[in-house]
């Protein structure tokens, strides 16, 4: 595996465990105590604040909204340094007022298929929304990186012998995600990403169905659907193994919590 800015690439072959790389460089676990929230309030704060200026400066220093209380936040860790790398969230209906709409139910008002998937009638306790996913700029610093909030490019899914490269970061922030929402029994996850990117994550078995038309939201973006039971049945073997080793670890956060 080559490292760059304390780990920004991998590679993958057949003969690779996936899961073993990850782990050796990264420590993914929901933030369920309030330094570890911070943590990625920071983060948030460093990258749509400070870096890419869509929200305003703040005087503590983290960024957040209306939505924070009401979401599992997800943090990435490097290992060795223990420097922040990425964060994300899943939005859950507000149990004080489930009928109040999650952020894409009002952006994408316009757009949904709602002959496809309408969350106006899908159950609101099996309802969420992925969002707010920030990776730090000392991991997303190469050409064309320096304005998106995330570091995933084509180049990453490109097939390139037994040295290709794999997103370890913006893929373990989304299968990250994508445990919480199935241990929590989110069936509807809901997540606003540009087209092309979502033809990536078919590719390693991350299923996601188009939801409805585009949007302009800083750059192209569409809604799509993840579905916690079909998260599993569909990733590729190669990818299994990192899915396992993130599962196991949000799994026992989970537990240390309870």
């Amino acid at each position: 595996m080559t490292i760059r800015h304390a780990t920004r690439e991998g590679t993958m072959s057949s003969e690779r465990n996936l899961g073993d790389s990850f782990q050796q460089y990264f420590e993914i676990l929901p933030a369920l105590d309030k330094d570890s929230r911070e943590d990625v309030f920071r983060i948030r704060h460093e990258v749509y604040c400070r870096d890419l200026g869509w929200e305003p400066i703040r005087e503590d220093g983290m960024e957040t909204d209306a939505y924070d209380a009401q979401s599992v936040h997800l943090l990435l860790k490097h290992r060795a340094s223990g420097m922040l790398v990425g964060c994300t969230r899943l939005v859950l209906a507000d149990p004080a007022n489930p009928a109040a709409l999650l952020p894409f139910e009002k952006s994408c008002a316009e757009v949904l298929d709602r002959s496809r998937f309408d969350p106006a009638v899908l159950p609101r306790d099996k309802l969420g929304e992925i969002s707010r996913l920030a990776v730090m700029r000392e991991f997303r610093q190469r050409k064309g990186e320096q304005q998106s909030a995330l570091a995933l490019s084509d180049d990453d899914f490109e097939p390139r012998g037994p040295q290709s490269r794999f997103p370890f970061i913006p893929m373990g922030l989304y299968m990250g995600v994508a445990c919480v929402a199935v241990r929590l029994g989110i069936e509807y996850n809901f997540l606003l990403t540009e087209p092309r990117l979502a033809q990536h994550f078919a590719r390693i078995g991350l299923a996601i169905e188009p939801a409805g038309g585009e949007i302009e939201h800083r750059g192209v973006r569409s809604p799509w659907l993840l579905r916690a039971t079909e998260v599993i049945p569909n990733l590729r073997p190669l990818v299994r193994s990192m899915y396992d080793v993130i599962q196991q670890s949000v799994d026992q956060a989970f537990a240390r919590a309870a």
